[in-house]
């Protein structure tokens, strides 16, 4: 079995890890304090996860093309998965922070 890779979906991918990658470089040398980046992820992902609701929304109600619907719930979908993958990893350093002696 063959998976089919959308190319708007990987557009729209690649566009989105190119707007993480260039914030460092939007604000010069200083760069952007972790606190911020953690922040605009969280706010990005919760802009995903209301767009596929949204669009959920709109389907039940007639209002949106069922491409647009499938395209905004799987990527309120991998936005997720990616938060909860980055959840599971700061609790298992938390955990591990946690163990060593002091």
């Amino acid at each position: 079995m063959t998976d089919k890779i959308n190319p708007m979906q990987a557009a729209g991918l690649y566009k989105n890890a190119q707007g993480v990658a260039d914030i460092g470089k939007s604000q010069g040398d200083d760069g952007v304090s972790f606190s911020s980046l953690v922040k605009n992820a969280a706010l990005d992902s919760l802009s995903t996860l209301r767009g596929g609701e949204k669009a959920s929304a709109e389907a039940v109600t007639g209002d949106a093309s069922m491409t647009d619907v499938v395209e905004a719930v799987t990527a309120a979908e991998l936005t997720l998965q990616t938060v909860v993958a980055v959840r599971d990893r700061m609790m298992s350093a938390y955990q591990e922070i946690m163990r060593m002696p002091v």
